[in-house]
C-alpha cells in the first residue's frame, strides 16, 4: 500500500497572509510540518501543494518536495487532489494541513489506521477535546459525532448548544490531518460544493451533505494551529520545549 502526504499551503490567507513562511524557532511553520511529517514511518513521500513560486522555491532550499498546482481551486482539499493528479498514484492520501506545525507522527498513524481496517470509509478527521471557552473560537472548527465515532454536523459555532444550560458536554476541534482514500478525494473533488459547506467554510460539510462517512479519531497529544498571528504566542512557547523538534 501505497501513502503520501501532501500539505496544502498558499500564500494570500485573509487571516494571515505570509503565514506558512512565518519563522517559529528558526524554521518556517510550513518547514516545521513538512519535516515532522516526514518522520512518519508510514508515509512513502511527503510533498507540498501551492500555487507559489516562492513557496516551490523555499520548499526546495530545505530539501522538500512541492507541487506546482493552480489557484482554480475550491478548497484545501481540491488543491491536495489537483496535486495528487501530478504524482505516482497513491492508495491513501494524507491531506495535512500547513498549520499544524506541533503534528506528531503518531497523530498522522491514527489517523491513518481507520482507513487500512475500512476502506469503505471516505475519510478520517482527527479531532482534540476542548473546554467551551476554547470551542468559543470561530477560527476553530467543531465536530459532533454519533456512537460509531462517525461525524454528524462540523461547525466554526460551539456544538452541541449550551441553549439548555451548561452540561458540562465536552466539546471536539479539528486537528487538520485528513487521510483519504485515492477513490474518495477523486470523489470530493468531483462533487458539487454544498450550501452548508459554503456557509460554514469547511470542507468536510461537502462529504456529510453528499452522504459520505467520516470517521472521527480522537488525539491526546498537545497541538495548536496557526490560525491569526495570536495563535503564534502559544505555538512558540511549547515548540520550545517540544521533544521532537531536536530530530530535524
Amino acid at each position: 500500500m501505497r501513502i503520501v502526504c501532501i500539505i496544502p499551503a498558499r500564500l494570500g490567507s485573509f487571516r494571515f497572509g505570509n503565514k506558512p513562511l512565518v519563522d517559529i524557532c528558526g524554521k518556517s511553520m510550513l518547514e516545521h510540518v513538512y519535516k515532522r511529517a516526514s518522520l512518519c514511518k508510514m508515509l512513502d513521500e511527503v510533498y507540498v501543494a501551492t500555487p507559489n513560486q516562492e513557496i516551490v522555491d523555499h520548499v526546495e532550499a530545505f530539501g522538500g518536495k512541492a507541487i506546482l498546482t493552480n489557484d482554480n481551486v475550491r478548497r484545501a482539499s481540491d488543491r491536495v487532489a489537483q496535486a495528487a493528479s501530478k504524482i505516482q498514484e497513491a492508495d491513501i492520501i494524507v491531506n495535512l494541513q500547513g498549520d499544524e506545525p506541533l503534528v506528531f507522527p503518531e497523530m498522522i498513524e491514527a489517523a491513518i489506521k481507520p482507513l487500512i481496517d475500512d476502506p469503505t470509509l471516505s475519510c478520517v478527521n482527527l479531532v482534540k477535546r476542548v473546554d467551551f471557552e476554547e470551542a468559543k473560537n470561530i477560527h476553530e472548527v467543531k465536530v459532533v459525532f454519533d456512537e460509531n465515532n462517525e461525524a454528524l454536523y462540523f461547525s466554526r459555532e460551539p456544538i452541541p448548544s449550551k441553549f439548555m444550560g451548561d452540561k458540562n458536554f465536552p466539546y471536539f476541534i479539528e486537528v487538520c490531518v485528513f487521510p483519504f482514500t485515492n477513490k474518495s478525494l477523486k470523489e470530493f473533488t468531483n462533487l458539487t460544493s454544498t450550501k452548508l459547506e459554503e456557509i460554514e467554510s469547511i470542507d468536510m460539510l461537502r462529504f456529510l451533505e453528499h452522504g459520505h462517512r467520516i470517521k472521527i479519531v480522537e488525539t491526546n497529544y498537545e497541538t495548536y494551529s496557526v490560525d491569526v498571528p495570536e495563535d503564534l504566542v502559544k505555538v512558540i512557547e511549547v515548540m520550545e520545549k517540544d521533544v521532537l523538534r531536536k530530530l530535524y
